[in-house]
């Protein structure tokens, strides 16, 4: 028997509790279950190729279950236990367990199915299942009602693919791949959620007619609302006796009675009253409210019965306003609901009547102030509604607020009249989602003006936004939102350009938990090593879409190898700073370099970090530019190694020697580095560039123009637009070599040698560079010979002159290192004392001269001292430093 042979067979079921429960609507569906349907989600690779399909417990199973019309009841409830009338399963959990964690409820089942013979095998298997990613208890799929946006219309869906090709995504695979997968297989958007806290859904249900209202702004819900057709009209008393003297009269004086100009306002002020049909009159309880409201009344010609007091009413005393809002909102709502079709005229005082103005014009705190305080006697109707208030009387759409507005239906019916039922909202809340998505639009209140309460008119929105960012996760989340709703707004895509990030993991690339026990804290991190570190790493690790797995040891080398380096550099500058140089107004082009026009006699190595900076401006901008992260970080860590391992390193004594140039190039580069570093550590930028600023640099570097490449950076020397980085790339790959070869030979780079021999003659380069790697290695001379075995070739006879100097080199380095020992500093001179034997004695008198111009000596004397022993070679010193 083939599986089409299978379809439409029927069978008998085990239990009967869907035929006995099914709802009325549904039993003519039953002849339809138990039966056999073709599917198309069936495994094929194991078992019978025959599923059970439970209707309401899995989305395939319902799609297949509406198609071919199976009837719809819940048997489970939403605690997950079986509904009354299901037998012995009633009351009991679908996965219950025991206290060992092994299952009851399913042993039970199989009990009852073998004590009635219709139990036929029993084997394990293994069947994946959602649990709660936070307590791990399993879940079921459960079919619900819900309200959906049709984001599976063809329209929409086609609109949202081609607005999709549009935006620039970071990694770019995204966009086609993750989001343009999603979006080719849309599915409608369930927009509502069963819970309390959260949007309310717009949406009413007529209790008679059934049918179903939206309600779109404050002024749909305005209209809708159930009206009392009252009207009412606001009055302050006339000119009292404190008034006229400029004072307050919070407590109501006895004796505060209107002035003869007071009544006469009032009389004026009646006139306006008297076509507005007033049946009722509500007046605080002080003196000059209730003289008002009885001049009113006469003009007026009604009677006294139509005169009330409410204590609500009277002036401003309390600690602060919010009291006044308290009892002036709970009066307006109270006279509503009390009073229908009538004409009511309020009298009151200043405040309480600016305080009952605004919160009709459904006006919270802060816009308050925009309305002014009436004016003695001054009159005014005003528009009022049930609106839905919190405890402050102010607007608030939320739960349960909301829900306790009135509104009536105004649909027709067969009649042609209005339906008047009773308008019941929904009891679901948006999505979160919705919200988010809705988030470029709700920033500026669209399509509303909050003021005016109208439609936006030639009214530019931000839209769309030119960056966003976040994980991987919002391609689901976020990111969809935004692009869905901007599409269903007729706005299109809602950001130009998106940096789509992995997650971090730890450090064996699994997903940070809790109950795992391997979070880690980021705080800790940053106390430890700076929130820019952290920063830096996320960016330099690996492209920003792909999954980071957290590494300490990775981030301390990085802090190392970037803000150990540069901070190092500042330092050293620091050390021998020369602010007057700094006030020279710098070009933005490089410095003197252009300013004097030496060119090609400037040093190489201000040539070289100058050329390097500019690369690094075009590296940096221009991957901003196309919002890419790794390739710029890594540009600026590398600069930072050129600059202190190379640049620095090699110009220390220009420096110390007062060489304005090279002072002047660091100080160039250094202020232009913090800048460039700006966007991807801000806060050691901003160290920098306050450590570094002259009175006329603006305040923060985060104000400070973007660095530009200066036009003119290389052709100044000459030599083309890459020549001086790939000769001093040259330079260093010799070294480089040079370097192994002394490692092999194990002789030290303070031991100079005669020469250094290069095979190629295209590595011939000009003196100055020469000059750089003969003191890099350490040799006297550079010699070209293609003859020679390897690339380089160093000569390792060391002659006793060679020897000499190796061993000054050495005495020199231990003195250097004495002054750092006892604190002495840079430009502290000192006097030296030695006690060595007579080679001892020759040796220091042959470079007496280099070592008292690099040790800042100014004196050398030879005695005995009991200073500290230094063995140099079969040297042995005795020294002794004083200031």
């Amino acid at each position: 028997m083939t599986g089409k042979d299978l379809i439409g067979l029927e069978y008998e079921t085990l239990f009967s509790f869907l035929s006995d429960l099914v709802s009325e609507n549904e039993k003519s569906k039953l002849e339809k279950v138990y039966k056999v349907y073709e599917a198309d989600f069936v495994n094929t690779e194991d078992g019978t190729g025959i599923v059970h399909t439970a209707v309401m417990y899995g989305q395939d199973d319902f799609i297949l279950g509406t198609k071919v019309g199976l009837p719809k009841q819940h048997l489970v409830n939403l605690e997950g236990k079986f509904i009354k009338g299901t037998g012995f399963l009633e009351g009991r959990f679908v996965k219950e367990k025991d206290m060992n964690d092994k299952p009851t409820l399913d042993v039970d089942i199989i009990k009852y199915l073998t004590d009635r013979n219709l139990f036929f095998k029993k084997e394990n298997y293994q069947h994946s299942y959602p649990h709660c990613w936070r307590c791990h208890t399993a879940l079921i799929y459960y079919a619900r009602d819900s309200w959906y946006v049709k984001m599976s219309d063809p329209r929409i869906k086609k609109e949202l693919i081609s607005e999709n090709k549009e935006i620039n995504w970071e990694p770019e695979h995204i966009r086609d791949g993750r989001f343009g997968e999603w979006l080719k297989e849309i599915k409608d958007w369930a927009i509502s959620r069963e819970r309390y806290w959260g949007t309310p859904l717009p949406v009413w249900i007529c209790e008679s007619c059934k049918k179903v209202e939206v309600v779109g702004s404050i002024e749909d819900l305005k209209t809708k609302t159930k009206k009392s057709g009252n009207k009412y009209f606001i009055m302050r008393h006339g000119e009292a006796i404190d008034n006229a003297k400029h004072l307050d009269d919070p407590k109501g004086d006895p004796n505060n009675h209107l002035t003869e100009k007071g009544k006469n306002e009032i009389i004026v002020s009646a006139q306006d009253l008297k076509d507005k049909n007033i049946d009722i009159i509500i007046s605080s309880p002080f003196l000059r409210t209730r003289e008002t409201s009885e001049i009113v009344r006469q003009e007026l010609d009604l009677s006294k019965k139509v005169l009330l007091v409410d204590d609500r009413l009277h002036e401003y005393n309390e600690p602060n306003i919010s009291f006044v809002k308290q009892r002036i909102g709970e009066f307006i709502f109270e006279i509503e609901k009390i009073h229908t079709g009538k004409n009511i005229l309020i009298i009151s005082h200043g405040n309480p009547i600016w305080v009952l103005e605004n919160i009709v014009g459904l006006k919270n705190d802060e816009s308050f102030t925009e309305n002014k305080i009436f004016q003695t006697a001054e009159v005014q109707e005003i528009q009022f509604f049930l609106f839905p208030h919190n405890e402050n009387y102010e607007l608030d759409l939320h739960r349960p607020y909301i829900d306790e507005v009135p509104l009536v239906c105004a649909h027709s019916t067969d009649s042609g009249q209005a339906c008047g039922g009773n308008l019941i909202r929904t009891r679901e809340v948006m999505d979160v989602w919705l919200d988010s998505g809705c988030m470029p639009f709700a920033q500026d209140h669209y399509p509303f003006d909050f003021a005016q309460g109208k439609t936006f008119e030639n009214i530019e929105l931000p839209y769309p936004a030119d960056f966003i960012c976040e994980a991987i996760d919002q391609t689901r989340g976020w990111f969809y939102t935004l692009h869905a709703v901007g599409i269903l707004m007729g706005q299109g895509r809602a950001f130009k350009n998106v940096i789509c990030l992995g997650h971090l993991l730890d450090v064996a690339g699994k997903k940070m938990s809790k109950s795992l026990g391997n979070v880690v804290d980021p705080w800790a991190m940053i106390d430890k090593y700076g929130v820019d570190t952290l920063r830096l790493w996320m960016y330099s690790v690996n492209q920003p879409g792909e999954s980071k797995n957290f590494d300490e040891k990775t981030v301390l080398l990085l802090q190392q190898q970037v803000f150990g380096l540069l901070y190092n550099v500042l330092s050293f500058y620091e050390l021998y700073r020369d602010r007057n140089l700094e006030k020279i107004h710098l070009t933005p082009s490089p410095l003197s370099l252009v300013r004097r026009g030496v060119g090609e006699k400037s040093n190489v190595l201000d040539q070289w970090i100058l050329a390097r900076l500019d690369q690094l401006i075009e590296t940096v901008t221009k991957n901003l530019d196309s919002y890419k992260l790794l390739e710029p970080v890594r540009g600026v860590r590398d600069f930072i190694n050129d600059l202190s391992i190379w640049y620095l390193r090699r110009s220390r004594d220009r420096i110390k020697n007062k060489d304005q140039e090279a002072k002047e190039t660091l100080y160039f580069v250094l202020k232009t580095l913090a800048k460039v570093l700006a966007p991807f550590a801000p806060f050691a930028a901003e160290d920098i560039w306050l450590k570094l600023r002259n009175e006329d640099d603006i305040e923060s570097v985060h104000l400070a123009e973007w660095p530009k490449m200066s036009k003119t950076v290389f052709d100044i020397f000459g030599q083309g637009n890459k020549k001086v980085l790939n000769n001093m790339q040259l330079v260093r790959e010799i070294v480089s070599l040079g370097l192994k070869e002394r490692q092999k030979t194990g002789i030290p780079v303070r031991q100079p040698l005669a020469s250094l021999k290069l095979k190629v003659e295209s590595k011939k380069l000009a003196s100055k560079y020469n000059s750089l790697i003969s003191d890099e290695l350490n040799v006297k001379e550079i010699i070209f010979d293609n003859f020679i075995e390897n690339e380089v070739e160093l000569d390792t006879t060391i002659t006793p002159e060679l020897k000499q100097e190796g061993d000054y080199r050495e005495l020199l380095r231990a003195l250097q290192d004495m002054r750092k020992k006892f604190g002495f500093t840079p430009s502290d001179v000192v006097k030296l004392f030695f006690e060595t034997n007579d080679e001892g004695e020759k040796l220091i008198q042959k470079f007496e001269n280099e070592i008292k111009k690099t040790v800042l000596v100014s004196q050398i004397e030879f005695r005995e001292n009991g200073g500290e022993e230094i063995k140099i070679n079969d040297f042995v010193f005795k020294i002794k430093v004083e200031k």
